[in-house]
């Protein structure tokens, strides 16, 4: 057990002797250790968030859109084509099995107005099977239902945000609300949800698809059929999400009459897919804020490094008694790389409850999201305690490499 702590008490008492050079030298750590916690754990935190925003979802939604269009050699990005249509979604849900829900939808910006306010509105042409697909729900009045949509009535359901700016905390039930130069009346008052990967409901308007395509004179296909921005179908359990994507797959390539062999026009991705694609971009967000913070660490590092060379110098006589006395050179290199530790993982101790603090009240202050996990804390210590091993080493080894005689003679 001497063993072991004589080393320890050895280096606590040389930091001791020299207060302020330990201080600032335990500073440069503290200041690295704290920035990788603060940035990784805001990383962290954005992904957790939007992760959950797609978990209120389900983990059974599919969300078909149409394919790229090409115009003069240039491939536009994806959802830009009209090959999607009402009539398309109508056969998924007859022909294809598995599914307990599917909404088309479609969406236009425009501007509406209500007595003498005005705002700019995405106005969302849906069918009644939106609301269990987007999992929503209404605070005041009734949801678009079926006999809206069948007989396309001017009718609509808005977010708490078109609530508040058009009707400045009056009712907005049984209201009217101009869009363009038709008047729809208001029926229902959304939950708020806030924002999301499928964007914001608390500031949209949700009216029939079947009346927006007659409202905005929604494109249709060659043979007549309604286009629609997007069609979201929700398999019965995630069992069956690629039977039911297989599905989709081979009934559109036949409705579109797509060759064997040929892109298709259209694009199927499932919430599994999402959820991977943003848990990927996350991690490598927090692994690039933390290299960014981690630079930090490496002046700190070398801080040490400075000061381990300085103590080399000023311990000469010491180092040359000890090792008349009878001690090894690898006692010696101990020695010091356990002074270069102990400075590098008080100064992790010190920067992990920084860290912790900045992070918690980066979090209360502003809308920035965080989360500070134990890989994180693990990560910074280790990382920290390397750093002091690695910057403490050639010091250490140019300590152990002394001639005693020489280092006697030292003034």
């Amino acid at each position: 057990m001497k063993k072991w702590f004589e080393p320890l008490s050895m280096a606590w008492v040389s930091i001791a002797t020299h207060k302020l050079r330990s201080f600032l030298t335990i500073l440069g750590v503290v200041i690295g250790v704290a920035a990788v916690i603060t940035l990784m754990s805001i990383g962290r935190g954005t992904g957790a968030t939007i992760l959950s925003s797609l978990g209120g979802l389900g983990a059974n939604l599919l969300f078909v859109q149409p394919g790229a269009t090409t115009e003069g050699g240039v491939r536009s990005a994806a959802g830009s084509a009209t090959t999607l249509t009402v009539e398309d979604a109508t056969a998924i849900a007859d022909q294809v099995p598995y599914i307990t829900a599917i909404a088309p939808s479609t969406t236009a910006g425009l501007q509406v107005r209500a007595g003498s306010q005005n705002m700019f509105v995405r106005i969302t042409g849906i069918t009644p099977d939106y609301q269990q697909v987007y999992n929503l729900q209404v605070t005041e009045g009734d949801f678009i239902s079926q006999y809206y949509y069948d007989r396309s009535m001017k009718v609509a359901v808005i977010g708490p945000n078109v609530a508040n700016t058009l009707f400045n905390g009056d009712d907005p039930l049984g209201q009217s609300i101009r869009v363009g130069n038709n008047v729809v009346q208001v029926i229902g008052i959304l939950q708020s949800k806030g924002a999301s990967m499928v964007g914001s409901t608390d500031d949209t308007m949700l009216i029939p698809l079947s009346t927006l395509q007659v409202m905005t004179a929604r494109p249709t296909t060659a043979s007549g059929e309604h286009v629609v921005s997007q069609i979201v179908v929700e398999a019965s359990d995630q069992a069956h999400v690629t039977d039911v994507t297989n599905e989709i797959t081979s009934l559109l390539q036949a409705r579109h009459r797509i060759a064997f062999g040929a892109s298709n026009d259209f694009t199927i991705t499932s919430m599994q897919d999402l959820t991977n694609t943003i848990t990927q971009a996350s991690n490598s967000i927090t692994m690039l804020l933390g290299a960014i913070a981690a630079i930090s660490l490496l002046v700190g590092g070398i801080g040490v490094m400075n000061i381990m060379l300085v103590s080399v110098v000023e311990r000469r006589r010491e180092i040359g008694i000890r090792k008349a006395l009878g001690a090894s050179g690898r006692a010696i290199w101990g020695q010091f790389l356990v002074d270069a530790a102990l400075l590098t993982l008080t100064g992790g101790i010190i920067g992990i409850i920084a860290g912790w603090g900045i992070s918690s009240l980066a979090s209360r202050l502003t809308a920035i999201p965080t989360l500070v996990s134990a890989d994180i804390i693990i990560l910074a210590v280790s990382v920290s305690v390397g750093i002091g091993l690695f910057f403490g080493f050639y010091p250490a080894w140019s300590a152990s490499r002394l001639d005693p005689i020489e280092a006697l003679r030292s003034e």
